[in-house]
């Protein structure tokens, strides 16, 4: 189902797959993706997610700063949980398009947030945007946009 928000956008209300349901399927199809046990999904809706990648020092690349294959395995993460909350269990759905920008430097020790959404869900391909910030800092440190490719059913 499908609703307007005030801004006129179409935004999906109703969930495939709860944040329980995307944990434990992923749990079980790609154990690998919590291996550091240091990514926690906080939320998925089926037309947003937002998820945390807990500090670590292994994070960080020389000069201190987040290194960018974190951030970009964050956000196709956070791009395939808001997928699966809206699809439901479709393990095969893959990334056919990743693009980055990194704006600023993230701050060590601090989390990092990755909120995706969902902009164009199709019958074959899914597009979306991700934020990363750092911390609280309202500012992102880098803005993604991703497509993905739905197997036929």
């Amino acid at each position: 189902m499908k609703r307007r928000d005030k801004g006129g956008t179409t935004k999906m209300r109703n969930a495939k797959m709860s944040v329980a349901e995307v944990e434990s399927f992923l749990h079980h199809e790609f154990p690998q993706a919590f291996a550091h046990d240091d990514i926690s999904i906080e939320c998925a809706d089926g037309s947003t997610s937002l998820l945390r990648q807990r500090f670590s020092e292994r994070l960080l690349r020389p000069g201190g700063t987040i290194s960018g294959p974190t951030l970009m395995t964050l956000a196709d993460f956070a791009m395939y949980v808001v997928l699966l909350s809206a699809i439901g269990p479709v393990g095969l759905a893959v990334t056919t398009n990743l693009n980055i920008n990194f704006l600023r430097k993230g701050q060590p020790g601090q989390d990092v947030l990755a909120t995706a959404r969902l902009l164009k869900l199709g019958k074959r391909l899914a597009v979306g945007e991700v934020l990363l910030l750092s911390g609280t800092c309202p500012d992102p440190i880098a803005h993604v946009t991703s497509t993905y490719s739905i197997p036929n059913a």
